[in-house]
């Protein structure tokens, strides 16, 4: 089963691929790690990440080339921080090359989490409105391809497609 799981910050999506994962999957998990914290903020939401995942998965850490560490039993943690680390390696032109790669590699079971992030208003400043543009288009692309993509709302699940 590959699944896409959006929604905003901190709404459950990470925890619920990690229940999807452990309910769906047989077998190693690999989780792909897309962050590169920067700052102690980040550095402690990634150890928080690291302890609900208890050792059980197989960690692999790619910030840019995400379709060189495509595997079976998947979780992609996550897109909205894989674009935005191409946006600061200036390399966002090669997105949809990466990300067609990425797609056209992946295993039956997969579950990817992503962010919505486009709800408010439109930014002021362009980079971050290209930023959310190419989210918006490698959300799109990635959904059409998934078998089933659930929306979380507070922590709540909500099916929208499969």
């Amino acid at each position: 089963m590959r699944i896409l799981i959006t929604g905003g910050v901190r709404s459950g999506k990470s925890t619920y691929a990690l229940q999807l994962a452990e309910q769906r999957f047989d077998g190693i998990k690999v989780f792909l790690a897309t962050t590169i914290p920067f700052d102690e903020e980040m550095k402690h939401r990634v150890r928080e990440h690291q302890r609900q995942r208890d050792g059980s998965y197989k960690t692999t850490e790619e910030p840019v080339e995400i379709h060189r560490e495509v595997a079976e039993n998947l979780i992609l943690d996550c897109v909205t921080m894989w674009i935005n680390n191409l946006f600061y390696y200036q390399k966002q032109h090669r997105c949809e090359e990466i990300l067609s790669q990425f797609l056209s590699g992946l295993g039956e079971n997969a579950i990817i989490v992503t962010n919505e992030v486009g709800w408010g208003n439109i930014p002021v400043d362009s980079q971050v409105r290209s930023y959310n543009e190419l989210l918006g288009k490698s959300n799109q692309m990635i959904a059409s391809q998934m078998d089933e993509v659930y929306l979380m709302v507070s922590g709540i699940p909500v099916k929208i497609k499969g």
